[in-house]
């Protein structure tokens, strides 16, 4: 028996069950929690009873919810363009350290070419500045002349050889300064997507946060519900037609391991951008339970969904991951039974729910064959 973050025990077997036989999902959307939020509002009932804060009726509060979903989902997907970009500048930042070592590199081989080019001239010099072709014509011995005529191919083939090797060299170390250039502008670019992304995040989590604190404790309390329910019938939905019949494949032992981790997280906090040991997002998940069984994936949904190997959700076996709405901005895992593990939103702990609870776009698999 595991606790989740509110001191509740949680059966992984009794709560995938609960979930196949009433199509129940403990917690539908999913979102991004950021670092610092806002805490209740003064006076606005956040830790109040059920009296106090702005109070709201029914209808206004499935409004609520419907706005709060909506944010959530919107940083949500911003997330994945902040979580891509943070990728992205840490590549270029380690092309541009490559570049750097390639310049230095090239730079001493430079510095070695010049030294013989220099030392050739200066043998030149001494000899009176006559080119070795002349001196070797003016030589009256025949055995010497043959020798010189030897000598002067060698040196004709080793002066073109060093040009050559110069032209070269210098083209390569243009080639790396404009590779840098490159790479510094594409750098700039990664860090003002990361930073627009990560000020449309912040803006929609204080947004939403701002909703619910303004709510009574029993208005959260009915939020929570209103949740629930739209999961519930979800789930119902996508069971009436008859997946279940069809699903059945078994974990294969990387697969295992990855589902044996997920559940070993039950019950720890959503944290916006986390990856373990003690708090995740949706995709660092995903993306730490399959580490756990030896397995690299991308880092964010939207990688997950582009670049691993596609299932049919019929097909799908514990350990796939499904990726859920349009944008590809959610992501969890399956373990069976119809059920699956994800971290959902700000406020809410990692859980099993019902598969079926969200809109799936398609199903991944991180170790197919």
């Amino acid at each position: 028996m595991r606790r989740d973050g509110r001191g509740r025990g949680v059966s992984v077997a009794a709560a995938t069950a609960l979930v196949c036989a009433l199509g129940l999902s403990a917690v539908p959307e999913a979102a991004y929690a950021a670092p610092g939020e806002p805490g209740p509002t003064p006076g606005g009932g956040a830790g109040g009873g059920g009296t106090g804060g702005g109070g709201t009726g029914d209808r206004s509060l499935e409004a609520v919810r419907q706005e709060v979903e909506g944010l959530y989902r919107k940083a949500e997907s911003a997330t994945d363009a902040y979580n891509l970009a943070r990728e992205k500048q840490a590549l270029q930042e380690k092309s541009i350290l490559r570049i750097a070592r390639a310049v230095v590199k090239a730079q001493k081989e430079m510095a070695g070419l010049r030294k013989r080019a220099g030392a050739m001239a200066r043998a030149q010099y001494r000899g009176g500045g006559m080119p070795a072709e002349a001196r070797l014509f003016l030589n009256g011995d025949p055995g010497d002349f043959l020798d010189g005529v030897t000598l002067a191919r060698k040196g004709e083939k080793a002066t073109h050889g060093l040009i050559g090797r110069l032209a070269r060299t210098q083209v390569a170390l243009d080639r790396y300064a404009e590779s840098a250039s490159q790479e510094w502008e594409r750098l700039d670019r990664s860090r003002s997507k990361k930073a627009a992304a990560k000020k449309e995040i912040l803006r929609k989590l204080a947004r939403a946060q701002r909703l619910e604190s303004r709510l009574a404790k029993d208005e959260r309390e009915r939020l929570r519900r209103l949740e629930e329910d739209k999961a519930r019938g979800a789930q119902a939905k996508w069971l009436d037609t008859g997946i279940l019949r069809e699903l059945g494949g078994g974990a294969t032992a990387r697969g295992g391991r990855a589902v044996d981790f997920a559940k070993d997280q039950l019950g720890k906090d959503y944290v916006w951008g986390a990856v373990g040991p003690n708090t995740y997002d949706c995709s660092g998940l995903t993306q730490r339970a399959w580490a756990a069984a030896g397995r690299a994936i991308p880092r964010t949904s939207q990688e997950q969904w582009r670049l691993l190997p596609k299932v049919s959700v019929k097909d799908m076996r514990p350990g796939d991951l499904i990726i859920y709405f349009r944008d590809a901005s959610h992501v969890a895992m399956y373990v069976g039974s119809g059920a699956m593990i994800h971290a959902p939103r700000p406020g809410r702990q990692v859980t099993v729910a019902g598969a079926g609870s969200m809109p799936i776009l398609g199903v991944v698999r991180p170790d197919a064959r």
